[in-house]
């Protein structure tokens, strides 16, 4: 086990540990049209993680938006989540909205967070011990943020960087959306990217629903070797932008941030 991932192998060994707390954070739907073929399977011992209600802010205009402190620390007690826990995200797809949850976890100040590398579905095939719901006998967590706000890009940020050019944006948008020749996903969002941004889609970081190996990452991202600035993710809404970054995390010391609006607060704000 590493600070960024864990293996099935490796969770396997701890399943029974007190400490740890496994969360399913896969989503019922997703941009990238993505389906799972263990959708009703669970892990032994995990919990469910609803991105879309308990951990997004609901009272924004833009989609997966970061909860507020407060409302991140009432979910997470309410499940049960407190400080000294040790917590292993997966999901469905395998590597898809695990490293979203991964990086708000380090944004609300808990390192002891990391991911299931190659998640349910590698977990599925490894044969490793199933159940059919979701654990719900626990009690009440005491989790407390430390917010850590270098972790977070905003729509001001990116619009003083175009000037500025402090930091490199990348987008981790399929080419073809990037590029503007495929219409977005999402209803009246216009074709487009954020001027002197960069595109690595997210899938060349993965291989069956894993990360690449180092070397491998280091391939996809040769070009920023020599590349000191700030790295700012981005992707249609702060989802596949995470798992970019966190690739990124393997080779990369440059600081990094999320834009969490990504895109879809982009396109919305900038007409041109």
């Amino acid at each position: 086990m590493n600070n960024l991932i864990t293996s099935t192998e490796e969770l396997k060994d701890i399943l029974d540990d007190p400490h740890l707390i496994i969360l399913d954070c896969s989503a019922p739907s997703n941009q990238a049209g993505l389906k799972s073929n263990c959708s009703n399977l669970k892990i032994k011992n995990s919990r469910y993680f609803d991105l879309k209600n308990d951990f997004s802010n609901q009272e924004s205009e833009f989609p997966n938006m970061l909860p507020t402190v407060e409302q991140f620390e009432m979910a997470c007690r309410k499940m049960g989540i407190s400080n000294h826990n040790q917590i292993v995200i997966y999901d469905n797809l395998g590597i898809y909205t695990s490293p979203r949850v991964w990086w708000m976890f380090k944004v609300m100040g808990h390192n002891n967070v990391t991911v299931l590398n190659g998640g349910l579905p590698e977990w599925v095939n490894s044969n490793y011990p199933l159940q059919n719901d979701y654990d719900i006998n626990y009690e009440k967590g005491d989790f407390k943020c430390n917010f850590q706000e270098n972790l977070i890009a905003t729509f001001h940020k990116i619009e003083n960087n175009r000037e500025k050019e402090n930091a490199l944006v990348i987008d981790a948008r399929k080419t073809e959306r990037f590029n503007g020749i495929e219409k977005e996903t999402r209803k009246n969002l216009r074709s487009g990217n954020i001027p002197s941004s960069i595109n690595i889609p997210f899938n060349e970081v993965l291989n069956n629903g894993k990360f690449k190996n180092k070397a491998a990452l280091k391939l996809v991202f040769q070009n920023l070797e020599n590349e000191s600035k700030e790295l700012i993710f981005s992707c249609g809404s702060g989802v596949t932008a995470c798992i970019v970054y966190m690739a990124s995390e393997f080779i990369l010391n440059n600081p990094k941030s999320l834009y969490d609006g990504s895109w879809t607060e982009y396109g919305t704000l900038v007409t041109s």
